[in-house]
């Protein structure tokens, strides 16, 4: 094989409108952003809070750069694990109510080195089947039987428990919020029945952590999990690049399961650890959430602000109560077309395709943000609005 051998399978993507392109940013993130040259309105970013360039994790990170220079140096094991890191950890177990916490260098990495940790050909793995990547891959690479069930249908999910092997080891995955629909999974029914057939309960709570529950401690405060049965079956991850506005991951539980993982994951033990700057950054970002509960209340005014004022327009939402607005457009040459259309217009929505997500449901993706403002949001509707009564003009006439 040659390396040309691989341009038809590029003209392939590029057919079917399918080609993936980078934007260059020339700024922070943030509700307001600038993209190869032109400043825009952002909805594409996953920064919840605006916390990306919040003066006092720059300052953190400032000070930690002098103090501990720019890199790792080395894994955790061998040179790596520095101060910061070790604050940052304790301050996460704390943070989250649990015993013990790690922190990965990003939430792919923590997703792959929990699952392949926690499992092996012995174990069956029951993940939603719209998980993130991060999830299948680390089913995979466990090497576990992995049965998948429709997206959140608790009855599909306690089928393939019932005819499981019950000798064999069982994990249930899932994402917490669905990062291309924004709605989230039903994790107290999912608890019960990970109680039910003695099974582990492994959540990925990107997108929920920050943002939901009343301060900020994603989905498990949110639906008020009990403390016996989370600190017996869940083993919980989050990113910190989202709401948190920085870099990097964590898991967090028991002790004895954190202490396993940090032990066999290998996409922790074999990776250089982040800067310590990072970790000095992120203990700010969670004394954010704490000392700023009105960055949510403001974020989830917008939610709110968002879905009704397109609720009584020709547009298919999807139903999400988190940050996410997904819209629904069809197909991928046509969610371009209106993702290019509203950045003419000085909006910055990303267009979501297959295999991202389905096919026949590329959408755009709305992310909100604390930073943005009402005229932000509304004016971002009305460009939406101007442009679908473009297209219905358009197919008036011919």
């Amino acid at each position: 094989m040659q390396t040309d051998d691989y341009a038809p399978y590029l003209g392939e993507l590029a057919q079917a409108d399918a080609l993936r392109t980078r934007k260059v940013v020339q700024s922070p993130q943030g509700a307001r952003m600038v993209v190869n040259g032109r400043e825009t309105i952002a909805f594409c970013n996953n920064d919840y809070l605006g916390l990306a360039a919040h003066p006092r994790l720059i300052a953190a990170a400032s000070q930690a750069f002098e103090q501990y220079g720019f890199g790792g140096g080395a894994s955790h094991f061998v040179s790596g694990h520095s101060a910061p890191h070790y604050a940052l950890e304790a301050q996460l177990a704390s943070f989250m109510g649990m015993e013990s916490a790690l922190f990965f260098s990003s939430g792919y990495l923590a997703n792959i080195g929990i699952l392949s940790a926690l499992a092996d050909r012995h174990t069956t793995i029951f993940a939603d089947k719209l998980n993130h990547a991060c999830l299948i891959d680390g089913a995979i690479l466990s090497r576990a039987k992995t049965v998948r069930y429709a997206h959140c249908d608790m009855d599909a999910l306690r089928t393939a428990l019932e005819n499981s092997d019950a000798n064999s080891p069982r994990i249930i995955a899932t994402d917490a919020v669905f990062s291309m629909d924004g709605d989230i999974a039903p994790l107290n029914l999912i608890l019960d029945l990970a109680e039910e057939f003695d099974a582990l309960l492994v959540i990925d709570d990107a997108h929920g952590f920050g943002v939901l529950g009343k301060s900020g401690r994603g989905t498990l405060q949110y639906f008020t999990l009990p403390e016996r049965l989370v600190k017996k079956r869940v083993v919980y991850m989050a990113t910190l690049g989202k709401a948190a506005g920085g870099y990097g991951a964590f898991v967090a539980g028991a002790a004895t399961v954190v202490e396993w993982i940090l032990q066999s994951a290998r996409s922790y033990i074999f990776t250089t650890a982040t800067p310590p700057a990072i970790a000095a950054a992120l203990s700010q970002s969670l004394h954010i959430i704490d000392e700023e509960p009105q960055r949510r209340a403001h974020l989830h005014m917008l939610i709110g602000l968002f879905q009704q004022s397109l609720a009584l327009k020709n547009f298919k939402l999807l139903p999400s109560e988190t940050a996410i607005q997904p819209i629904i457009i069809g197909s991928n040459y046509d969610v371009i077309a209106v993702a290019d259309a509203l950045m003419s217009r000085g909006f910055w929505v990303p267009a979501i395709r297959p295999p991202t997500v389905p096919e026949g449901t590329a959408r755009l993706r709305v992310s909100l943000n604390a930073a943005h403002s009402v005229d932000d949001v509304m004016d971002l509707i009305m460009a939406l609005v101007d442009i679908d009564a473009e297209w219905e003009n358009e197919g008036a006439g011919q």
